[in-house]
């Protein structure tokens, strides 16, 4: 409904849920599940077998790719987050992308790249990761161009593309999939009341993946 004279939109979207999900859950997995579900699904780096890198913040992609029955490269700056991808979340192997003699022994290993970077970064070691007919996609928007080099592209036919979100159907597809999978973010929900101990622990980078203010129950308990 649409009221032009104040302007002001309202509207509704339904989404079905599984009985055993949470609606909060649902709704963080909206915005943040889907940006890497999409993407493994319309570019077709969802088929069992298939080999996918995931680079950044992308624990998401990483269960998504491991439902679909890929195998998951993690790569990331830091070693420290070794133990935390293979042992929690479950994926294959993992690179230390400024380790030359680890990204020299994985080129041409990957079917894709999920690249969830929104920080100034090279692609050229990452599209070095890819086979022949690879695919880098890029769902983070650094504030500054990338360099793009052409010739690797050209010699081996591989892709670089972008992806931002879904549209409703491929949602509630998401949904589905995530509840028959048990796919839940590993987020840290916290009241609102705790925003400023959240943004001091932001600027000290301890947080792993994301706050998420629980503005409802806030609301509720006041």
């Amino acid at each position: 409904m649409c009221n032009s004279k104040l302007g002001i939109v309202e509207f509704v979207i339904l989404i079905f849920i599984n009985s055993r999900m949470n609606g909060a859950i649902v709704y963080i997995q909206w915005y943040q599940g889907i940006t890497t579900y999409s993407p493994l699904r319309y570019y077709g780096l969802d088929k069992p077998g298939m080999h996918i890198g995931v680079v950044g913040l992308g624990h998401m992609a990483m269960k998504f790719a491991k439902a679909f029955g890929t195998k998951v490269t993690v790569i990331s700056t830091s070693v420290s987050k070794k133990d935390e991808a293979i042992d929690r979340l479950g994926a294959d192997s993992f690179l230390v992308n400024r380790d030359p003699d680890q990204m020299q022994g994985a080129a041409g290993s990957l079917d894709g790249i999920i690249d969830t970077v929104s920080a100034i970064h090279p692609l050229l070691p990452l599209i070095n990761l890819l086979k022949t007919h690879g695919k880098l996609v890029m769902v983070g928007a650094p504030e500054k161009p990338l360099e793009l080099p052409v010739f690797p592209l050209l010699l081996r036919r591989k892709l670089v593309a972008g992806s931002a979100i879904g549209g409703m159907k491929e949602t509630q597809e998401m949904v589905d999939f995530a509840g028959k999978h048990n796919i839940t973010p590993d987020d840290e929900v916290v009241p609102m009341d705790y925003v400023n101990t959240a943004l001091e622990r932001l600027l000290k980078s301890d947080v792993k993946y994301r706050f998420v203010l629980d503005i409802g129950n806030t609301l509720k308990k006041n």
